[in-house]
């Protein structure tokens, strides 16, 4: 990969509705433990949606962290690429992964579609308020640190721990 294309880790979700706040906790742990080069950004997209467009018009390569419901037990690694991205977020797993999908189509007519990649797990509860992940979805959270990092080492980017 050249050292010039844009890398962009999104996390999105609700961080007032438990599970669904699982892609921000997860971009948040990459922050606070590892230390990435200039051309890697981590991004709190929340529940931004469509308004994520410009942000995400800017990657060359995105990887996207949320929960992603396709009912499996609770804390089952998804990972969805190229086609199957539009038929997984077309089943409505939750109205920001909807709004993703349309800002994602509108990176089309900027001719500006980075190439996409969804991690997620599957949630346990969606609906209830609280900033706390479940214990079952929490337990995935370094699990999934570890996932986004092997995304990043396929395409060539490096990283180093950060020291406490």
């Amino acid at each position: 990969m050249a050292t010039s294309e844009h890398v962009m880790v999104l996390g999105v979700g609700n961080i007032l509705l438990t599970d669904e706040g699982f892609g921000v906790r997860v971009v948040e742990r990459l922050e606070q433990t590892y230390a990435f080069p200039d051309n890697v950004s981590l991004v709190d997209g929340g529940v931004l949606g469509i308004h994520l467009m410009g942000t995400i018009a800017s990657a060359d390569h995105l990887i996207v962290v949320d929960a992603v419901r396709n009912r499996q037990p609770p804390g089952t690694f998804h990972r969805l690429a190229g086609d199957a991205i539009p038929k997984r977020i077309l089943a409505k797993n939750s109205l920001h992964q909807v709004d993703l999908l349309e800002a994602l189509t509108l990176c089309q007519a900027l001719d500006k579609v980075p190439q996409t990649i969804i991690l997620g797990v599957e949630p346990e509860d969606i609906e209830s308020y609280g900033v706390d992940l479940t214990p079952t979805v929490q337990a995935q959270v370094d699990p999934m640190v570890t996932r986004v990092l092997q995304e990043l080492a396929l395409l060539g980017v490096t990283y180093r721990k950060k020291v406490p």
